[in-house]
């Protein structure tokens, strides 16, 4: 039986019910996508440094976390699309042009942009992944506001020509598999998505399923075909060692009993194989090979991620080089000891037996949420010489929209499936799994 909220809490138990617990984390997480947008055009900042630019993947996690909160009360439907329709406005304004100060190109966007012009920020690159992701939660959006308001009529056209507009084609550089980016001085990059797992899956059902610009499925049977299955500690799965690729394509589409080539190959669905993933991610932190300090069964959680370096210590006799931001793996690392509970929290859906644990520990015993506005903080390292801010070790200086959004989106998909349910209905996605030669479970009944 659930507490009410009026109620006193046992002591053994400060963070109430599992459910309790879940909904207050995504309550406060949430306070990012409020706080850090700039509210003329709907920019979400990257991270809550100042001066930070704009990320376009967080304003696509910030789109469905929008939606999220229509449900949880924390928005009105009004307030939240009027929230998406400014952002999506602001997209379709932006100058699309080969400039170097452009928003973007042939539909893409750059990375990074300015929080107050919307144009290019740096010099970074067009950007086919966050790209992606944005998109993701301009559909997402356009899903969910299906009534017959202006104002919702108006937003499903605007993320319906976003989409329309994006050139997937002209993307694949002439190949068979999409290019990881392009800027105006130099062109293409050298690097292309067409080898080894990664968080492409959902950018390659986009590309699939376009209504203007599809590309055909051979690049993504190539793609596949590059996968590396392993057993490690015991668990056969499609490795890959940062634990966000396990994610982030699920945030939006529901793996679970859809299957593709590889899938059929190895009697396995994405779904499972990133319960696997996370499962082995604990286990590499039960051994803990390497000695680094408050790893164990509810210590866990390496990912992309902000880190105390880069520098190189002595520690208790060894040399350590620490890594700032970096795709941080298990088990073939990088390691640093730097573990991230946003990680671990957005891994909820697939291992809730472990994931639950993990995160009472980082609040109860790591102290990794109670002293922080937005909940978590990014990442921890307990065996970097720094206790400033945590007397139990290093803890990031900023928040991240990229961590921000899965906590949100994989606690609800968790509890409701609101995210999975919604593009379920989504007809692009629909033609783009199948285009990928995804079959059975809920496909087969769409």
């Amino acid at each position: 039986m659930k507490s009410s909220c009026n109620e006193a809490l046992p002591q053994s138990d400060p963070q109430g019910s599992d459910s309790q617990m879940l909904d207050s984390l995504l309550t406060e997480t949430f306070t990012y996508f409020v706080k850090e947008v700039n509210s003329k055009n709907g920019l979400i900042a990257d991270k809550t440094q100042p001066g930070s630019p704009c990320s376009i993947a967080a304003v696509g996690l910030g789109l469905s976390t929008y939606v999220v909160a229509v449900k949880r009360g924390l928005l009105s439907r009004q307030e939240s699309a009027e929230k998406v329709l400014t952002v999506l406005n602001f997209f379709k304004e932006g100058t699309q042009s080969r400039k170097p100060d452009a928003m973007g190109y042939k539909g893409f966007y750059y990375h990074f942009l300015d929080m107050q012009t919307g144009r290019r920020a740096w010099r970074c690159e067009l950007s086919t992944i966050d790209t992606t992701f944005f998109i993701a939660g301009a559909l997402t959006a356009a899903a969910f506001f299906n009534e017959d308001s202006d104002q919702e009529k108006e937003l499903r056209a605007v993320a319906d020509y976003l989409y329309r507009r994006i050139d997937w084609v002209w993307a694949l550089n002439g190949t068979a598999n999409i290019c990881h980016g392009w800027k105006p001085s130099s062109g293409f990059l050298k690097y292309y998505w067409d080898c080894d797992y990664s968080e492409a899956m959902l950018m390659y059902v986009l590309a699939l399923g376009s209504p203007t610009f599809p590309i055909a499925p051979e690049g993504y049977k190539k793609w596949i075909s590059t996968f590396k299955w392993k057993s490690i500690y015991g668990i056969e799965h499609l490795y890959s060692g940062p634990l966000f690729i396990h994610q982030l394509s699920h945030i939006w589409i529901d793996f679970k009993g859809i299957r593709d080539d590889f899938n059929r190959q190895h009697d396995v669905d994405y779904f499972e194989n990133s319960r696997r993933a996370t499962y082995m991610q604990q286990e590499y932190a039960i051994e803990n090979k390497h000695g680094f300090a408050h790893y164990g069964k509810n210590c866990w959680g390496f990912t992309a991620s902000d880190g105390p370096g880069p520098s190189t210590r002595m520690i208790k006799g060894r040399r350590i080089k620490f890594y700032n931001y970096i795709a941080r793996g298990a088990p073939f690392g990088p390691d640093d000891g730097t573990v991230s509970p946003w990680a671990v929290v957005a891994s909820i859906p697939f291992a809730p037996e472990i994931v639950i644990n993990t995160i009472r520990h980082a609040i109860e015993r790591l102290n990794l949420k109670n002293h922080t506005w937005e909940g978590f903080d990014a990442s921890f390292n307990p065996t970097y010489p720094d206790k400033s801010k945590n007397p139990n070790g290093w803890v990031s200086s900023w928040k991240f929209g990229l961590n921000q959004g899965p906590i949100i989106l994989m606690i609800e998909n968790y509890e409701s499936g609101l995210l999975w349910n919604i593009t379920k209905k989504i007809p692009y996605v629909i033609s783009g799994l199948r285009k990928a030669g995804f079959r059975g479970g809920w496909l087969d009944d769409q």
